[in-house]
């Protein structure tokens, strides 16, 4: 098949309209030239260019190769362009993959900071929990990763590089008019005999029960909802308190109060993971951004 510096040569030479030309822009000498046409003429199964007293023109087979060159050429073009792009970080796609409570406030912060500096990337989201997401990485799924060592730790193999990005402690999410939401800080002992929504399955360990247990008690479990936005709304309803993220904390409604539980706060650790073996500048730039979001 034709090979990229033929139709290169094809393509100064019919631009040119002379073998003389094309070899003096190419570094050629004419008779270089005169022989890599043949051979490429040869390849076509016929004449591409007529031999006129006074340089060359295309012939109809010509003319047809010379299209599908100029087609390749500039394909091949942006393709260079878009791997510089990739190479420098100023460009290509970029897989994110991140746990729920981080695409709350710290992911998207740090996003729109990179969206500023690099324009011409284009970012695509996985939400998941921490191990689906560090095994996402591990098989070059998604370039960049925010983890919590919560609840199965991180689980990094050797081809992961871990930043640690910040502490992230669990407040306790009370109704607004909870009697003990005018404090500063709540005393989990104080919380015993409350109703508690929970989102693992029963049986789990969990950071509640762990901190529950430090306190002397076990918490009593009356509903059971998922992600940290819908027991907010059961929260605010009444119906019972949870443990919410401080790194959630801004994106809180208003008629639910956060407050610290003090020595019994549960407490996390949140990290961005790329992998160890060629990152991408974009996502290397990404994780110093989710480092200065975390402080």
């Amino acid at each position: 098949m034709f090979d990229t510096d033929a139709l290169v040569l094809l393509d100064v030479v019919a631009r040119t309209g002379s073998f003389t030309a094309a070899a003096v822009q190419l570094n050629y000498t004419q008779s270089a030239v005169s022989r890599r046409i043949a051979s490429l003429e040869a390849q076509a199964g016929g004449p591409l260019f007529a031999r006129l007293p006074r340089g060359v023109r295309l012939t109809p087979a010509g003319r047809t190769l010379h299209r599908y060159a100029r087609e390749v050429l500039e394909r091949l073009g942006r393709a260079g362009e878009e791997l510089s792009a990739i190479h420098q970080g100023t460009g290509g796609r970029l897989r994110v993959g991140a746990f729920a409570t981080a695409n709350a406030v710290l992911v998207p912060a740090a996003l729109r900071e990179l969206r500023a500096s690099r324009p011409e990337v284009a970012v695509s989201m996985v939400e998941g929990l921490s191990t689906a997401l560090m095994d996402g990485l591990g098989r070059a799924e998604i370039d960049i990763a925010v983890v919590s060592d919560y609840p199965s730790g991180l689980g990094a193999g050797p081809e992961v590089e871990v930043t640690r990005l910040m502490e992230d402690e669990l407040l306790v999410a009370l109704p607004a008019d909870h009697p003990l939401a005018g404090y500063e800080k709540v005393d989990l002992r104080d919380l015993r005999d409350e109703s508690w929504i929970e989102g693992a399955p029963p049986g789990t360990v969990t950071m509640l029960g762990a901190a529950c247990a430090r306190a002397g008690f076990a918490p009593r479990v009356d509903l059971r909802i998922g992600e940290w936005t819908g027991k907010l709304g059961y929260v605010a309803a009444g119906l019972g308190v949870t443990l919410v993220p401080a790194m959630a904390a801004p994106a809180v409604r208003g008629d639910v109060a956060l407050r610290s539980l003090g020595e019994f706060a549960p407490r996390r650790t949140v990290y961005g993971a790329l992998p160890r073996t060629a990152p991408l500048p974009a996502a290397r730039a990404l994780l110093g951004l989710l480092a200065r979001q975390a402080v």
